[in-house]
């Protein structure tokens, strides 16, 4: 799954730049790199990356709003933050803005190179048929399409997996920790991301019809017609 697969290494201390790029290059990736964000923009938009390994705290522009700019402009190309800065409320504010991943330094390559596959894995597109369906709710993976009752709801990818994986356990009650696994590929994590995320399907879903996505409490949640 790797071969072919270009990685964008965006990190200004040239150690943990040329120590990450080696890595990625010996597990079989091609990357290209950056050291400020404004040259990152420059790079994701001409080499179109597969993935970005983004650091936080950058000399001219921080990563978030790299991340920002990226799906400001339309380009949804997973997004990895690399940072010291391992606080809840700077998870939530990385996962937020579209990321896809955190990972707080100092890491292991090895942890790495498994997070970068895992988030690749992910955004894989869809076998072409795979069309779910719940109620008047429908998600096509393929097109990258969601509609309730026909009309078309605008979703950021990390809504779109997690209404999938909803969609895909329809009628179970899947613990913070069982969508944060299924979803994020995390072990282990804060819930208040499940929360925000939960809160933001919401927001988009109950306007179109009654609401799907149910709280079980001190357990989780349920998407059920």
């Amino acid at each position: 799954m790797s071969e072919s697969r270009r990685i964008l290494v965006v990190e200004d201390e040239a150690n943990i730049r040329d120590l990450i790029e080696v890595a990625l290059r010996f597990h079989g990736f091609a990357t290209v790199t950056a050291e400020t964000g404004e040259k990152a923009l420059r790079l994701a938009d001409r080499k179109r990356p597969d993935l970005v390994l983004l650091d936080v705290m950058l000399p001219d522009v921080d990563g978030f709003e790299v991340c920002r700019r990226l799906r400001a402009d339309g380009n949804q190309v997973p997004v990895i933050f690399l940072t010291a800065r391992d606080t809840p409320s700077d998870t939530v504010t990385g996962l937020t803005l579209g990321g896809d991943d955190y990972v707080p330094k100092p890491f292991s390559i090895e942890a790495l190179i498994a997070r970068v596959r895992a988030v690749l894995r992910r955004a894989a597109p869809a076998a072409p048929d795979d069309v779910l369906r719940v109620g008047d709710l429908e998600l096509d993976e393929a097109q990258w399409t969601v509609r309730r009752g026909g009309v078309v709801v605008d979703l950021s990818p990390t809504e779109f997996r997690l209404l999938a994986y909803l969609m895909r356990n329809a009628g179970m009650v899947l613990s913070r920790s069982q969508l944060l696994a299924g979803v994020w590929g995390w072990d282990h994590g804060n819930p208040q991301v499940v929360e925000t995320y939960v809160s933001y399907l919401r927001r988009k879903l109950d306007p179109l019809g009654t609401p799907l996505i149910h709280t079980q409490r001190g357990v989780g949640y349920a998407l059920r017609p």
